[in-house]
């Protein structure tokens, strides 16, 4: 199981930009032309067509279509008969009304994928006693969450407070939290592990920054004005409204000592006047 790797400091951007990364669409697809395994990357949901050269099919070759190498086999096509069948029930179901062959380009589809989607698929091609293989790797990642920003106050050995921003995303794996100040990197942290929650600080900044949740394939980005949050004190301390809330609560203190100077006086006048 991955540890979550953590990168902190003013430097130049090592990852994508927000404005870098680019959603993936609702169908990809691949196309294998060697023996090399071919990987394709997919948002969970969306459709992915897996592909050779059509110039390789001919008309009397048998198609078969395997989950993971040398694993179940999931379709067939026969170009001699002109005929095609899918097998839902191996894998106990999982690739139920999901499956589309194209009995022309020899093309499987996977449609309303998975993150148990992700695996090496096989294609073996027979005719005569020729056989060719091609291999595709599919990875399916799920849709990402908009990233959460929190305030957080804290106080310093010398009890000065100080606005730190939080930004939080839970329940994912395969990804990188990020701040940025435009397109510059300030920090991110990255996790491999499946169902993790990720946090990220930002303290004693001003300025506009973004928070960026990002996999290969995807992101989410929500901003902050820092500036707008919280007020700036000496010594680059945050004062997060600190000063309002003591304004009010002396405000408060002083109508209510008023109050009661106002009855006790009306108290002391009624009786001198018995």
């Amino acid at each position: 199981m991955g540890a979550a790797h953590y990168k902190r400091g003013l430097q130049d951007p090592v990852r994508v930009s927000p404005a870098q990364i680019q959603r993936g669409s609702s169908h990809s697809g691949v196309f294998a032309d060697s023996d090399a395994l071919k990987s394709v990357s997919v948002m969970e949901g969306d459709s992915v067509t897996l592909q050779i050269n059509v110039t390789e099919i001919q008309t009397d070759d048998l198609i078969l279509w395997n989950f993971k190498t040398k694993g179940p086999l999931i379709a067939k096509i026969n170009r001699a008969t002109n005929d095609s069948s899918i097998y839902y029930d191996v894998l106990g179901g999982r690739f139920r009304d999901r499956l589309k062959v194209d009995n022309q380009t020899g093309s499987l589809t996977i449609t309303n994928t998975r993150i148990t989607d992700s695996e090496v698929y096989q294609i073996t091609i027979s005719r005569s006693k020729e056989k060719t293989i091609h291999k595709f790797s599919v990875a399916v990642y799920a849709r990402l969450p908009v990233p959460v920003i929190i305030s957080e106050f804290t106080e310093n050995s010398s009890s000065v407070s100080r606005c730190v921003q939080l930004c939080s995303a839970v329940n994912v794996s395969h990804v990188t939290l990020s701040w940025y100040k435009g397109n510059r990197l300030f920090s991110s942290i990255s996790v491999s592990n499946l169902n993790r929650s990720l946090s990220l600080h930002l303290e004693c900044l001003d300025d506009s920054y973004s928070c960026v949740l990002n996999n290969s394939i995807s992101n989410q980005t929500t901003y902050v004005n820092i500036t707008e949050l919280c007020q700036p004190c000496s010594d680059c301390a945050f004062c997060c409204h600190t000063s309002e809330a003591v304004i009010r609560l002396v405000a408060s203190v002083l109508v209510g000592v008023a109050t009661v100077f106002v009855l006790v006086y009306d108290i002391i006048t009624s009786r001198k006047g018995e």
